[in-house]
């Protein structure tokens, strides 16, 4: 899951968390493998006969995927001027991305209006001031679980598009490890800054009943969850305390609720391959017409 919102939990220690869980997943590699075959045509064909690109970035974190996507996008559409505007919850992660940005030499030359607050702040500043910029592309990767109300957050970010544009939905799949521990556990961990844990499903329910057309494709992604069962394992604590959605897992709950996500975790939500438990973390990403 990504970092989104003032009143999310990505700031302090849960920044460092959070790149501890990326380091480890393999999630934003699955995730860009995944862009990388889907978008760039799909980049030329929203793009053609258009004097400019402009991109909106709902929840983008370090902007580690960002970055990846906007090359991708200057190689597709090499004589069109981008232009790209972010908005992140957390100050920590806007100054990760801003110096990432000034490391990328390509990247420079693209405008950049940093909005560092929450979507639905956005929402409000947007309406607030009457005068709205449309986009091309917009993108919220991981960050949809943190919004107070999921039909109004899509019902307005897909109402910026442009003519012939593309809202991006990256999330976790219905019925995969994700959904299966925080739908099963929802009463214990639902209580921070995710208050209803959603997936791929109920996404997609959302945008039937908005009457939105959509396309979705799969991400499938998988990583070793064994060291959550080795006692003092600094790499297990670390990956399930972000499972959880908690500073330290081995501290939190009782030890029949940690007992039994660690259950569950093993027989519903992984697969053993090679002597090792792989959680299934796979994807789904969900492409919302204009």
């Amino acid at each position: 899951m990504a970092a989104e919102g003032k009143d999310s939990c990505y700031e302090g220690e849960y920044v460092h968390s959070f790149g501890f869980y990326l380091e480890h997943s393999g999630e934003h590699r699955a995730v860009l493998e995944c862009v990388s075959s889907l978008l760039p045509e799909r980049f030329r064909r929203m793009g053609e006969g258009k004097s400019s690109f402009d991109v909106l970035g709902v929840g983008s974190g370090g902007g580690e995927v960002d970055i990846q996507m906007l090359t991708l996008l200057q190689s597709v559409l090499p004589d069109v001027p981008i232009t790209t505007d972010i908005v992140e919850g957390s100050s920590k992660l806007v100054s990760n991305f801003k110096a990432l940005v000034a490391k990328t030499t390509n990247i420079q030359k693209i405008p950049f209006a940093w909005h560092t607050m929450s979507s639905e702040d956005y929402e409000k500043q947007v309406k607030a001031k009457g005068d709205v910029k449309k986009f091309d592309f917009i993108h919220m990767i991981q960050m949809i679980y943190y919004v107070k109300s999921l039909p109004e957050s899509i019902k307005f970010f897909h109402s910026l598009l442009k003519s012939n544009g593309k809202l991006m939905i990256i999330i976790e799949a219905a019925q995969g490890g994700w959904d299966t521990l925080w739908k099963t556990y929802c009463k214990e961990l639902c209580v921070g800054a995710i208050t209803e844990y959603r997936s791929s499903s109920e996404i997609i329910a959302c945008l039937e009943s908005l009457g939105l057309k959509y396309e979705e494709h799969s991400i499938p992604n998988f990583f070793d969850i064994s060291e959550c069962y080795t006692p003092g394992s600094l790499k297990g604590e670390g990956l399930i305390s972000f499972m959880t959605g908690t500073e330290k897992f081995a501290e939190s709950f009782t030890p029949e609720i940690r007992a039994g996500m660690l259950d569950l975790l093993r027989k519903k939500c992984s697969t053993e391959k090679d002597g090792k438990l792989m959680f299934n973390s796979s994807l789904s990403c969900i492409l919302v017409h204009a």
